[in-house]
């Protein structure tokens, strides 16, 4: 890790709030390129209620200034990690964004007295084509990591139908992730000699999470964004959810209907897991809430 590395890493993890000790929900704002973006505590973790176009704002001026950033997201199944995992608790401490990917966080939210909203569910399939736009327009390469080589290069085509000018290159997510290893450090070696803007990761929850954190000092992009299942839904290889459906809430439904197999413990038995921290947190609500404002 070169000098200038270590003074960043340093500078991410001593800015951070104490992420494990918040118990209680709380707001704050940070300043960001479209103003000030709420920054909400609650069930142990921390979420920016972005709204559309705060992505591209937050990568565009990361690109301008040459910094790096890393744009995490939570979901349900993140938080069941996240309650559970300290490797994964680590990644969230080194993030510098975390966006809303999916409207029960945002019920969540609300449930804690929190004015979250519809337009604060972010989840990536409906605002990574806006972003590819722009990278297009502005001449930003763009790396991908994950899925099967051959959905890679679907997603590659799809994308460069839909933006001729787009440059971007894909390196498949089945080689070994551990710290250090020699397969690892290949994939390193095509990221930095491609040098992208942004660079997206798509390995799943919590692969793509623990990767990122293990070699956050090598990865050079300006902007690092887990993305889960991006590829393959671009590509094709799993049904996309139609868009209503997230809207609503009900995009877990659907993504449970295609995939019963792989996700059924992860939306049937991981939720009921935040019923008693929920409590907790409601619990704590009501005490501070002084006798005069109760109702009743």
């Amino acid at each position: 890790m070169d000098l200038n590395c270590e003074k960043e890493l340093a500078g991410d993890l001593s800015r951070k709030k104490g992420l494990l000790g918040w118990s209680q929900s709380q707001a704050t704002t940070k300043q960001s390129p479209s103003g000030d973006i709420p920054e909400f505590a609650f069930l142990g973790i921390r979420v920016h209620a972005m709204i559309p176009g705060d992505h591209n704002r937050i990568i565009r001026l990361a690109i301008e200034e040459k910094r790096r950033e890393i744009i995490g997201n939570h979901n349900l199944h993140s938080i069941y990690l996240f309650r559970r995992d300290t490797r994964f608790q680590q990644f969230f401490t080194l993030a510098h964004w975390v966006f809303i990917d999916g409207m029960p966080i945002v019920w969540l939210g609300q449930c804690c007295r929190l004015p979250l909203r519809r337009a604060n569910r972010m989840t990536s399939i409906d605002w990574l084509p806006a972003l590819l736009v722009e990278a297009a327009d502005r001449g930003w390469r763009v790396f991908a990591v994950g899925s099967t080589p051959e959905v890679g290069r679907r997603a590659i085509e799809v994308f460069k139908q839909r933006f001729p000018k787009l440059q971007m290159r894909a390196h498949h997510g089945f080689f070994d992730a551990a710290k250090g290893s020699q397969e690892s450090k290949a994939v390193l070696d095509a990221i930095r000699a491609f040098q992208p803007h942004i660079l997206l990761v798509c390995m799943g929850m919590p692969r793509q999470e623990y990767w990122i954190h293990d070699n956050w000092d090598r990865l050079h992009a300006n902007a690092v964004l887990p993305m889960g299942a991006a590829l393959d839904y671009w590509a094709g290889a799993i049904p996309m959810p139609p868009r209503w459906m997230g809207r609503v809430g009900l995009e877990w439904l659907y993504r449970l209907l295609s995939e019963p197999k792989r996700l059924w413990r992860r939306y049937l038995v991981e939720p009921w897991a935040l019923l008693a921290p929920l409590a907790a947190e409601l619990l704590r609500i009501s005490r501070r809430v002084p006798s005069s404002r109760r109702p009743g």
